[in-house]
C-alpha cells in the first residue's frame, strides 16, 4: 500500500514538473518570436542593389582615376611640398557589415604636437592648404582606390571611426547593411553642419531607399553641394566632433523630407 503510494507521488510530481517545463518552454518561444519581430528587419535588396550597383560603382571610379589622373597628380605634389611626407593619409575604417578595410586620403593636416608629444587639435593642424583641399572635396580622390577595390561605392553613409560601431543604437548600426559611400543623403542634406542623429537618419533612409535615380541625383546634388562648398565643418568644430553615442533613440522623423 505504502509503496504504491509512493509512486502516485512520484508521478505526480513527474506531471507537475513536465507541466511546468512545457509552459516554461512555450513562454520561451513566444518571447523569442515577439523579440524577432521587434527587431529591425534589413532592406531587402532591389535588382538595382544586386545587379548594376556594384558594376556601375566599378566603371564611374575607372573613369574617373583616369580623367582625374593629373589633378591626382598635381594635389600629391602640392601635399608633398606643403605638408610633407606621408602623401596619403590612411586609416582603418569599418564598411559593410562591419568589415575593416584602409581608407586612403590626400593629408590635410600638420603632425604638430604639444611638448607632451601628443597632436595638436585639429583646428590647429588643419592648415589653409589643407581646408582648400576638404572644401573641394580634392582629399577625398583617393578614396577611388578603394571603389575599384570594392570597400566602397559612389554612394552610400560615410565610413565612420571603428570606435563608433559600439555606439551605434540598433537603428544607426544599420547603415552598415551597405558598402559605404563618397557621398551620401547626409552629404547632400547638411554635411558636416547637421547633427550625428540627423546624419545616421539619413543614411539609414538611404539604407531603405537605394534606386538607379536616387543614386544619380544624389551625385548632381553632390557636385552642387562642392561647388558651393557647404556643410564642411560644424559650428563648434574645424571638421566634425565625436560621436559620444546617442541617448535618444527615437528618429528625426526624415521620411516625410524630400530628397
Amino acid at each position: 500500500m505504502e509503496k504504491r503510494k509512493r509512486l502516485g507521488i512520484a508521478a505526480a510530481f513527474g506531471v507537475v514538473i513536465g507541466g511546468a517545463a512545457f509552459l516554461a518552454n512555450k513562454y520561451n518561444i513566444k518571447k523569442k518570436k515577439e523579440q524577432k519581430q521587434d527587431a529591425v528587419i534589413p532592406h531587402k535588396k532591389g535588382l538595382y542593389e544586386k545587379y548594376i550597383k556594384r558594376p556601375q560603382d566599378f566603371c564611374c571610379a575607372l573613369v574617373a582615376v583616369i580623367v582625374l589622373s593629373p589633378v591626382m597628380m598635381v594635389t600629391a605634389f602640392l601635399v608633398r611640398i606643403k605638408l610633407g611626407s606621408p602623401v596619403i593619409f590612411k586609416q582603418e575604417r569599418p564598411g559593410f557589415q562591419g568589415k575593416i578595410f584602409t581608407l586612403y586620403k590626400f593629408r590635410t593636416m600638420t603632425d604638430a604636437k604639444d611638448e607632451e608629444g601628443n597632436l595638436l587639435p585639429d583646428e590647429i593642424r588643419l592648415t589653409k592648404f589643407g581646408k582648400m583641399l576638404r572644401s573641394t572635396s580634392l582629399d577625398e580622390l583617393p578614396e577611388l582606390i578603394n571603389m575599384l577595390k570594392g570597400d566602397m561605392s559612389v554612394v552610400g553613409p560615410r565610413p565612420l571611426l571603428i570606435q563608433y560601431l559600439e555606439r551605434y543604437n540598433e537603428h544607426q548600426a544599420r547603415r552598415h547593411e551597405v558598402r559605404p559611400g563618397f557621398t551620401g543623403l547626409a552629404q547632400v542634406h547638411g554635411r558636416n553642419a547637421i547633427s550625428w542623429e540627423e546624419k545616421f537618419d539619413w543614411d539609414v533612409k538611404y539604407v531603405d531607399n537605394i534606386t538607379f535615380f536616387g543614386d544619380w541625383k544624389i551625385i548632381l546634388q553632390t557636385l552642387k553641394t562642392v561647388l558651393w562648398r557647404e556643410g564642411i565643418s560644424s559650428e563648434t568644430a574645424a571638421t566634425m566632433e565625436e560621436f559620444m553615442g546617442s541617448s535618444d533613440i527615437s528618429l528625426l522623423g526624415i521620411d516625410n523630407m524630400e530628397t
